[in-house]
C-alpha cells in the first residue's frame, strides 16, 4: 500500500500477512541465535540474531512508521536504548538533561559523567533564562522529556529544536509517556525518539525493550551499528510481544487518558492534595502547549500531598486497586513513590533541585473501570489522618 494510512490503522496492520510460505496472518518468530549462508561466501539476508533478526525487524519497521523516521534500532530496555543514544557523545562533550528526569536516565548519564566519558547539566527546561546560558555552552545534545518523569512539565519541542539548531546540537526526545499516538517528536524536529516499549508500547507488564528511532538514515545507521558492537538488540520473542501490544495502543490510550482526567479532577478538589501535576488540567501551567503539540495528555499523573511521607505512606497502604511497583504504562494502575522508587538514585540535592518531595506519588492510571479508581483514589484519600 502507497497511500499514507491513520497511525491507527498501521499499528494494527503492522507486518500483517507477511509470511510468504505458509500466509500465517500474525508474523512469525524467528527464534535463533543463527542463519544459516546459502554457500560459501554467500550469506542471506540475515546471519546472527544480534546483527540482525526478521521479528525484530517487523517491530522495528512498525515503529519506525509510527514515529515517522527513517529507521528504528530495538533494544533490550529502555536504559540499553538510553545508552545507546549515549554512543553519539565524546569525551568533553556535553549533554542537556531535564533537572527532573527519570531516575535512570539520571544515573546514566551521572555516572558516565563521572568518569570521564560526557559531561551533563541537569536542567529546567521550561525556564528561559536557564536554557539560553546552557545552550552558550555548546552542548553536543539536547535531552528532552515531554511531559517529564515525575513532575509532567510540558516541553515546547519547536522551541528545542530552534535552540538545537542554533547551537549544533542533536535532539534527543524521550516519548515514552505520550507513545507515538499522542506525540511525534520528528515532526517537531527532534533527532531522535527513545522509547521504553516496555511501557505504553507494550501494555501488559510483562516484556522488556527499548526503541531508538531516527530520523535519518545516517542516524539510523550509525544506532544499528552501536547496538550491534555492544550487544544491545532486543530479543525476537519480547519484539513479537510488543508487536502484539502495539496493535492496542491507540485504543488502551484512550483508557487510560479518560481514566487519568476522572482522577486528576478529584484530586485537585480534595483539601488533602497540596498540587497536582497533570497537563490535562486546564490549570496546569503545560496545559496549553500540550494541546498545541500533542494529541491527547495521557496517563500519568503526580501530585503532592500536604503531609509529607507520612501522608504519602498512609496513601499508599489504603489503596486496593493501584500496585505499589516500579514501572509504568501498563494496562494495570500502579502506584510509585518516586523519592524512594523510581527516583532514589538522586541524593537529597538532586531531589531538592527536581521538586522531587517526600509527599510526591506518582500514579500510572490503568485501564479499569473508571467508577472503581476513582473511588479507590477518593477513599484512601479520605483516610488520610490530619
Amino acid at each position: 500500500m502507497t497511500d499514507k494510512i491513520d497511525n491507527r490503522t498501521a499499528a494494527v496492520r503492522a507486518g500483517l500477512e507477511s509470511d510468504e510460505r505458509f500466509g500465517a496472518v500474525m508474523p512469525p518468530i524467528y527464534l535463533t541465535s543463527n542463519f544459516a549462508f546459502e554457500a560459501y561466501d554467500r550469506p542471506r539476508g540475515y546471519d546472527y540474531t544480534r546483527t540482525g533478526n526478521p521479528t525484530r525487524d517487523a517491530l522495528a519497521d512498525a515503529l519506525a512508521e509510527l514515529e515517522g523516521g527513517a529507521g528504528a534500532t530495538i533494544t533490550g530496555s529502555g536504559m540499553a536504548a538510553a545508552a545507546l543514544v549515549c554512543q553519539l557523545v565524546d569525551p568533553g562533550q556535553l549533554v542537556l538533561a531535564p533537572v527532573d528526569c527519570y531516575g535512570g536516565t539520571f544515573r546514566l548519564l551521572s555516572r558516565l559523567s563521572a568518569r570521564g566519558l560526557l559531561n551533563v547539566r541537569f536542567i529546567d527546561q521550561t525556564d528561559e533564562s536557564v536554557l539560553q546560558g546552557a545552550i552558550a555552552e555548546q552542548p553536543r545534545l539536547i535531552w528532552v522529556e515531554t511531559p517529564t518523569n515525575p513532575l509532567l512539565r510540558v516541553i515546547d519541542l519547536k522551541q528545542m529544536n530552534a535552540l538545537a539548531k542554533q547551537c549544533g546540537a542533536l535532539l534527543v526526545v524521550d516519548n515514552t509517556f505520550l507513545s507515538p499516538a499522542l506525540l511525534r517528536p520528528i515532526e517537531f524536529g527532534a533527532d531522535l525518539v527513545m522509547h521504553s516499549t516496555t511501557n505504553y508500547l507494550n501494555g501488559p507488564s510483562d516484556v522488556l525493550g527499548g526503541a531508538v528511532i531516527a530520523a535519518t538514515p545516517q542516524l539510523h545507521e550509525q544506532m544499528q551499528d552501536w547496538s550491534n558492537i555492544l550487544g544491545l538488540s532486543g530479543s525476537a520473542l519480547d519484539s513479537f510481544l510488543t508487536m502484539r501490544g502495539i496493535r492496542t495502543l491507540h485504543v488502551r490510550l484512550r483508557q487510560h487518558e479518560e481514566n487519568a482526567l476522572a482522577i486528576a479532577d478529584v484530586l485537585q478538589q480534595h483539601q488533602a492534595v497540596a498540587h497536582v501535576y497533570y497537563p490535562g488540567l486546564a490549570s496546569d501551567p503545560g496545559h496549553q502547549l500540550a494541546r498545541q503539540q500533542q494529541n491527547g495528555f495521557g496517563g500519568m499523573i503526580s501530585f503532592d500531598l500536604k503531609g509529607g511521607a507520612r501522608a504519602a505512606a498512609e496513601f499508599i497502604a489504603a489503596l486496593k486497586l493501584f500496585t505499589l511497583a516500579v514501572s509504568l504504562g501498563g494496562v494495570e494502575s500502579l502506584v510509585c513513590h518516586p523519592a524512594t522508587m523510581s527516583h532514589a538514585a538522586m541524593d537529597d540535592s538532586g531531589r531538592e533541585a527536581a521538586g522531587i518531595g517526600a509527599g510526591l506519588i506518582r500514579l500510572s492510571v490503568g485501564i479499569e473501570a473508571t467508577a472503581d479508581l476513582v473511588a479507590d483514589i477518593q477513599r484512601s484519600l479520605n483516610s488520610l489522618s490530619a
